[in-house]
């Protein structure tokens, strides 16, 4: 029978209400309930009947106290309203649940100090952690990896559990294609200076440009939200270029509706490029030409290895962490280079 609260409605059972069934004392039944070996079996079973007949369900924090377990795994975004955590967290939460786990969502805010500190201020209340994007430095990753069992996600940083999101590969796609329509004269709109793929992207579009003799222009940086694009697209029209690759889709979007505000034709007279293919990059205006990467997979990857290091923590780090390939998806935001003069 479920305990009851003042009003008469049925509340959630407690050790102590057990131990008032049962007579016996509030440590002896969290004993029967979490060590069983340490009760005598007569008493036992008497506890663990009376906690059955009440629909005892032992809270997190006791599971902590006693296990030293809260099966709770925190997920830390730079950004809760950017559409491509959507797929990691969808991910994340999925392969959780599935092993018996819950997960605890951080929007960090694009801060390294906030991500540090809420690791710290949390640490009681989760198992492992996954970094969505971190914004920490090499160095404070490797320090925390130290500390706290976790798995980062779009890094690659030695010591560390990692899984790539290969987007340097699908940048170097991206300029071939540019390329191949004519284009010289491109530009990376750079995000935020403390995103590590933002300097992966940036690094892959030079080689890239550099086998055709090529020197791709940088404007920004720019915050990976739609908002930034005005500036953006107002950077690449003063730059004079005729194609840009951006930082992400967000940035891309928001470059798209300023260029048509400035009644600048997209692609006739600027080809525009995004990265991740999130939900909503083939319903603009026009559909956007991007990096499609497996998101969801990439949540998904991360738990795995955060598992398999709580079953193994001494197991040591792989050399190279899991890495998940990108592919370019044509659309309508690209084309052939305009005879314009733009382009030497």
């Amino acid at each position: 029978m479920r305990p009851r609260a003042d009003d008469g409605a049925a509340r959630p059972a407690t050790l102590a209400d057990i131990a008032a069934a049962t007579g016996v004392a509030t440590s002896t039944v969290s004993r029967a309930l979490t060590n069983p070996a340490r009760v005598n079996a007569a008493t036992r079973e008497r506890i663990q009947k009376v906690a059955a007949d009440m629909h005892y369900v032992p809270s997190a924090p006791a599971r902590a106290l006693t296990s030293g377990k809260t099966k709770t795994v925190a997920v830390l975004v730079s950004d809760v309203t950017n559409p491509f955590y959507f797929d990691i967290i969808r991910g994340t939460q999925q392969q959780l649940k599935a092993a018996g786990y819950t997960q605890l969502l951080v929007d960090t805010e694009e801060s390294d100090e906030l991500e540090d500190g809420m690791l710290h201020r949390l640490r009681r209340s989760y198992d492992g952690a996954i970094l969505a994007a971190s914004r920490l430095s090499e160095r404070r990753l490797v320090a925390l990896s130290a500390e706290i069992p976790l798995v980062a996600i779009n890094r690659q940083t030695p010591g560390v559990p990692t899984v790539f999101i290969d987007t340097p590969s699908g940048i170097e796609q991206a300029l071939e294609h540019l390329v191949s329509l004519g284009h010289t004269r491109i530009a990376y709109a750079a995000g935020p200076e403390t995103s590590w793929p933002n300097e992966g992207r940036w690094r892959a579009l030079q080689r890239a440009a550099k086998r055709h003799g090529l020197t791709p222009g940088r404007i920004g940086p720019f915050a990976p939200r739609r908002s930034a694009g005005a500036a953006a697209a107002d950077a690449a029209v003063n730059a004079g270029i005729t194609a840009c690759i951006a930082f992400n889709d967000l940035l891309a979007i928001g470059m798209l509706q300023r260029l048509r505000q400035r009644g600048v034709s997209v692609p006739g007279e600027i080809s525009i490029v995004g990265c991740d293919d999130i939900f909503g990059a083939d319903f603009c205006n026009p559909p956007l030409t991007t990096l499609t990467a497996p998101i969801e997979q990439a949540g998904r990857t991360a738990v795995s290895i955060l598992l398999a290091r709580f079953d193994d923590p001494a197991a040591p780090v792989p050399r190279r962490g899991a890495t998940l390939p990108t592919h370019l998806t044509i659309r309508s935001s690209t084309g052939p280079r305009a005879g314009n003069g733009r382009n030497p």
